[in-house]
Parts: structure tokens; C-alpha cells; sequence
């Protein structure tokens, strides 16, 4: 929605009637809307009141010191230096173009008495420090001045600003964008909180500290049979091991806190068969000083396993796009099987 931006010109006046023209044209330029003391050309504390309230309401300041200080108040500071004074109280960002070279400037346009000169050097000092600066010599060089270092504030310093009143959303609007809002936001929450549960239906399944019986090959290399023609001796056996869902679980599930192929959910589970049987194996009289490897899970109890976690609602094939090439399947964990890992393998504080 496009912004129109308030910028209060501050400056005295008679001695820069013609600055201000450029410094005007150039704002309404760029759509901004000026406002200075063309609205009150008669500074005094009567008109102070209503300074403060245009100025509460612009979002940028812009400061022109010539070669006056200006009219000043009671207390003997110029009406500029308060305007100026008021504009950093409230925080507005201010851009000050100040004249290069003050000795240069006509004498019909410079102060007399010396004691304004020096409150004139001194408003100077203070307007350099920690604001946007810009000098300027000639009236015309304020146009392109004010265009870049509004352009700079604008950029870095964004406003309030104003738009048209028929661009704004009307309350009813409003009101309803905030109620789909609210119920995006109820949808969200329910959504999480059902994908943090076990599905509906699944405590009849089997799970938990139920075992279920995996079958396996695994090889037998005899060291004392050689052939010549084959090599070695090897025998492939079939056995089976009982594993709860749990451990079956805890197993597979730090794989898929991204996501895991399914070659590797079975490389996985392999393992689990050698570190649970190999020593065991090697210990019976017929496998002794034989090597025993190829530990290969039954694909039919691999595939049970998967369908089991996933009617369990803790994995779920990965949706993510991938290469033509890549021909594999993704399984990643869901909420609940996170939280359920987690559970089940967080590390626990010794009372």
C-alpha cells in the first residue's frame, strides 16, 4: 500500500523564501506533503501550541539554517532551535541542510549583532551532531539535497505515514481478517496437538514391550574347507529373534529424525540381529572357529515392521522432491515419534 510521508521544513523564513520554494517543490515531487510555517507565518507563543501539534504529526523534520538565527521566544532561543529541539524530543528523524559557507552569504541575509551569530554558530554545532547532514551553497542545489537525503531516510528509517482512505480496509474487514486469523491459529494448535497423539484405534495394536519374532539368515564361513573352485566353505542358516516394538523402535528412529532410505532402515536392523546374536552364535559348538556374518533380516518381517510403526503413527513416508534418479523411499518420524524416541532413549536422571 503506498505511503504518503508529512515533512516539517523548519527554517527561517524571510531570508529563505526561495529555498523553501525548492525544498517544497521537491517534496511534492515525491508525493510527500510539507508543512512549515507557511501555515503560521507569524511565530510567536500564541502559535507555539499549534507547532508542536504539526509537527507531533509529521514523520520527517527538515532543518534549513542559512545565515539568520531568527526570532526568538521569552527565553531568547529562536523559534527554528525550539521547533528543532521539539522534533529530536519526539524522535523524529531530521535531516539538516545547513549552508557551506555562512561568510559567503549577502549581508541583507546575515545576522548583525554579535551575540545571534554566535547563537546562530552554536544552533549550527548542535544540528551536526548524530543527524543527516547535507551543506548547500545555491538555493537550487536544496532541491536535489532534500530528494536524496529523504530518499536515505525514508530507506532506513521508515515511517508512520499517511494513505488514502479508500485504500485502507474498512473495520468489517478488519474484524473478519482477524477472526480467520484467530481460527487459522485453533486450526494450527489442533492440528499439533493431534499429530503429537497416537492415532485413533492403534492401543489394539501390537506395540510397546510386545515382542515380535524377526527372522534372519545369516552366513557361516568354514576356514578348515576349501575348495578350489569356490573358495572357502559357506553355509547360509535361518534363525529367528524376538525384539520388543520398543527396542525395534528405539533402533530405527534416530535415522529418521530428518528422514532415512529404507536401505538404510534395513542396514540398521541387520545390525541389530549381529550385535544381538553373533557372540551368542559363536559360542555353540558347531560355529566354533567358523566366521559368522551376513546378518539379513527376513523382507517379509521388514516390511511388517515399517506397517506396524506407521499404523502406529510414529513414521511417515517423506513427501520431499527428489531427482528422477533417486528411486528410493524416504521415511521420516512423526510428531508423536519424536516425542515417543525421545521418550524411550532420552537419558534419564539417577535419583
Amino acid at each position: 500500500m503506498e505511503k504518503r510521508y508529512q515533512v516539517f521544513i523548519s527554517s527561517t523564513y524571510s531570508d529563505l523564501i526561495e529555498e523553501r520554494r525548492y525544498v517544497m517543490h521537491a517534496l511534492m515531487e515525491m508525493d510527500c506533503i510539507p508543512a512549515g510555517m507557511e501555515l503560521f507565518p507569524a511565530a510567536d507563543e500564541e502559535q507555539w501550541d499549534f507547532i508542536k501539534k504539526i509537527i507531533n504529526e509529521c514523520d520527517y523534520y527538515l532543518l534549513i539554517i542559512g545565515g539568520r538565527y531568527g526570532s526568538t521566544s521569552a527565553d531568547g532561543i529562536s523559534y527554528t532551535e525550539k521547533e528543532y529541539d521539539y522534533a529530536v524530543e519526539k524522535g523524529l528523524k531530521i535531516i539538516c541542510l545547513i549552508h557551506k559557507n555562512l561568510d559567503a552569504i549577502p549581508s541583507g541575509k546575515t545576522e548583525k549583532d554579535p551575540e545571534m551569530q554566535k547563537k546562530l554558530l552554536s544552533f549550527c554545532e548542535k544540528a551536526k551532531k548524530g543527524r543527516l547532514v547535507k551543506f548547500w551553497e545555491k538555493p537550487e542545489e536544496l532541491q536535489m539535497l532534500t530528494v536524496s537525503g529523504l530518499n536515505y531516510a525514508i530507506r532506513n528509517y521508515p515511517a508512520i505515514g499517511f494513505v488514502r482512505a479508500d485504500l485502507v480496509p474498512d473495520e468489517n474487514f478488519i474484524s473478519e481478517i482477524l477472526k480467520l486469523r484467530n481460527h487459522i491459529t485453533e486450526l494450527e494448535s489442533q492440528l499439533e496437538t493431534i499429530s503429537s497423539n497416537a492415532p485413533v484405534g492403534s492401543e489394539k495394536l501390537a506395540q510397546g514391550d510386545d515382542l515380535f519374532d524377526i527372522r534372519y539368515s545369516f552366513t557361516i564361513e568354514d576356514k578348515n574347507v576349501y575348495n578350489i573352485s569356490i573358495g572357502y566353505n559357506v553355509d547360509k542358516h535361518n534363525a529367528v529373534s524376538s525384539f520388543s516394538w520398543n527396542s525395534i523402535f528405539s533402533t530405527v528412529a534416530p535415522l529418521m529424525v530428518n528422514e532415512a532410505s529404507e536401505k538404510m532402515l534395513e542396514t540398521q536392523l541387520n545390525k541389530l540381529l549381529y550385535d544381538t546374536n553373533h557372540d551368542n552364535l559363536s559360542e555353540k559348538k558347531q560355529f566354533t572357529n567358523k566366521k559368522i556374518s551376513g546378518f539379513s533380516i527376513n523382507s517379509n518381517d521388514f516390511q511388517t515392521i515399517k506397517i506396524q510403526l506407521k499404523s502406529l503413527g510414529l513414521i511417515t513416508k517423506n513427501t520431499k522432491s527428489r531427482g528422477v534418479r533417486d528411486n528410493d523411499t524416504y521415511w521420516t518420524l512423526t510428531p508423536y515419534g519424536d516425542m515417543v524416541m525421545t521418550r524411550l532413549i532420552a537419558i534419564k536422571r539417577n535419583n
